[in-house]
């Protein structure tokens, strides 16, 4: 038997498969050292292996040919055990050396992977079906169920899914067929993490599940409603300490939810929002252990905040008391603070937010918000939150606020306004002309960049004008238009004191009335991303209305 390092330099010679990871991983496994853990480096010393098995036996390079033969024994081999479980169920011993070679053949399979563009063979050659089969099979100790889901995995690989579109598409489809999500689950619910084979195979289950949803995001929907959503949630909520495996989880539940209101929708059927509030109250009061707790409960704020884009998860979250939770996150100064802010711009804003409004309010959430408002915390710029962002949210907040509160909560928010001299009034005058100072500076390079454009002759298309667009954005224009927003709401109050200020304040500053009613204008024709005609266009006359009076 040659050695480690000889038969490395064999398949080197042989196959001039070199890359990366996947070479460092391959010298560590000749050198017999252990490999660092990653999907790559844990599957390309098996790759090699099965390259060198190939060299032994055939002496030829695997081509078309040899991986059609490589699936029919696979076929063979995986009816032959199957056949005799069926016939000698109780012993063992029978069908365990049909088990050793079909675990043989199945390691051999992973240089398929190296071939994306022969994916359609394993289609059409039924072995996609069979290695389905044995992913059902009732005992999750054969050899050939693990190796199944690392096959898979290797599959699956992004990276790899894009080397060969069609080749791609074909697995995936016939996958999908398959039911391989609503398998893959069952798999995983008779799984015991406690065993560590067995927790590396639920990570490798969810590693299939992110690659083919990053390939197809559309499949989503489906993967949710085969089970999947309903395992992530239990799994996320389940009383064992902090480990990758729960990480993932919270990065596949992220995934699902992404620009997706059918998922969000069966989250909350399933009190998916409740789940998360509790997993998040973890983090009232005390930060994250490690840097990998901290990216777990990023990613179940970004869930929650996916969440609340639909109206129905706004009254379960409302319901639930999530905002009492996050008002506490930004009282308790913790690095929840950050995202606590997040998610409560996502409930409150819009017409949908307006029962979200009165309730902050009623929990005495304004004066929780203002102080953050009248200054950006140096905890929260520690914590790597430009101020643009954490002023963009608060701004958010108290626009919605403006927007949606009536009667005595609307004169509560007003009140806070007139506080100590109109303190409030002066340091949104503040913001206002820092943000438009920002924007100006922006527009003047887009001008440059149109300028240039028109003289070598290029056409200014709706594609580039909607660039030019998201630019005047990012840097600061939306920010620029809550501000102005509330400065034209403030005044129509009907308190003269804050019309007077705002207007003393511009005056000062050489600011223009024209200028915040230019921004309102473009603010309204910008309206309705999402919404319908008709209140669009309400919310288009209802500004328009207010800069009549400003």
């Amino acid at each position: 038997m040659a050695s480690r390092r000889e038969m490395l330099i064999e398949i080197l010679n042989y196959s001039g498969f070199i890359g990366g990871e996947c070479f460092l991983a391959s010298v560590q496994w000749a050198a017999g050292r252990r490999c660092s853990y990653s999907p790559w480096t844990l599957q390309c010393p098996r790759t090699f292996l099965s390259l060198y098995y190939r060299m032994q036996i055939s002496g030829e390079p695997v081509d078309e040919s040899s991986v059609k033969k490589m699936i029919l024994t696979f076929e063979k081999r995986s009816y032959k055990n199957q056949e005799l479980r069926i016939k000698f169920p109780d012993t063992p011993g029978r069908f365990m050396e049909t088990e050793l070679d079909l675990n043989d053949i199945i390691q051999e399979m992973h240089v398929i992977a190296t071939m994306p563009d022969l994916y359609h063979l394993l289609v059409e050659l039924n072995a996609v079906h069979s290695l389905l089969g044995l992913l059902s099979h009732e005992n999750t100790d054969i050899l050939s169920f693990k190796d199944v889901v690392d096959l898979l995995q290797e599959l699956t690989d992004i990276d790899t899914l894009h080397e060969s579109e069609e080749g791609a598409e074909v697995l995936i489809d016939s996958l999908l067929e398959g039911q391989v999500v609503a398998l893959l689950v069952q798999n995983m619910e008779r799984l015991d993490e406690q065993v560590k084979e067995e927790a590396d195979g639920v990570y490798n289950t969810l590693a299939i599940i992110e690659n083919m949803a990053e390939f197809r995001p559309g499949l989503c929907t489906e993967a949710a409603q085969q089970g999947l959503m309903q395992w992530l949630l239990k799994r996320i909520k389940a009383k064992i300490p902090f480990d990758a495996n729960k990480l993932y989880c919270s990065e596949i539940l992220a995934i699902l939810l992404q620009n997706n209101d059918s998922t969000r929708e069966l989250l909350g059927e399933l009190d998916g929002i409740d789940v998360l509030l509790q997993q998040l109250s973890v983090f009232k009061r005390h930060n994250p252990a490690t840097a990998e707790e901290q990216e777990m409960m990023e990613n179940l704020f970004d869930a929650l905040c996916s969440c609340l884009m639909l109206a129905a998860n706004r009254d379960r979250f409302l319901r639930g008391e999530g905002l009492q939770l996050m008002n506490l996150m930004l009282r308790e100064k913790k690095m929840s603070r950050t995202s606590a802010l997040k998610v409560l711009d996502h409930g409150m804003i819009g017409p949908e937010g307006s029962d979200d409004c009165h309730k902050f309010v009623d929990i005495l959430g304004l004066r929780t918000i203002f102080p953050l408002f009248m200054k950006t915390p140096k905890k929260m710029r520690k914590a790597g939150t430009v101020d643009k962002e954490h002023e963009e949210h608060v701004c958010s907040i108290i626009a919605s606020c403006l927007q949606n509160l009536k009667a005595q909560q609307r004169t509560r928010l007003l009140s806070k306004f007139t506080e100590n001299d109109c303190e409030k009034v002066d340091r949104l005058m503040e913001l206002h002309f820092k943000y438009l100072e920002a924007v100006q500076l922006a527009d003047k390079r887009i001008e440059g960049e149109k300028h240039d454009m028109v003289k070598r002759g290029e056409i200014l298309d709706d594609v580039m004008e909607d660039e030019f667009y998201l630019r005047r954005l990012d840097a600061g224009l939306f920010v620029l238009q809550l501000l102005c927003y509330i400065m034209v709401e403030i005044s129509n109050s009907g308190i003269s004191q804050l019309q007077q200020r705002v207007h003393q304040i511009l005056n000062l500053r050489g600011g223009s009335v024209k200028v915040v009613r230019h921004i309102m204008r473009e603010y309204a024709e910008n309206i309705g991303d999402g919404k319908s005609e008709e209140f669009k266009e309400s919310e288009q006359k209802r500004i328009m209305d207010l800069l009549e009076n400003f």
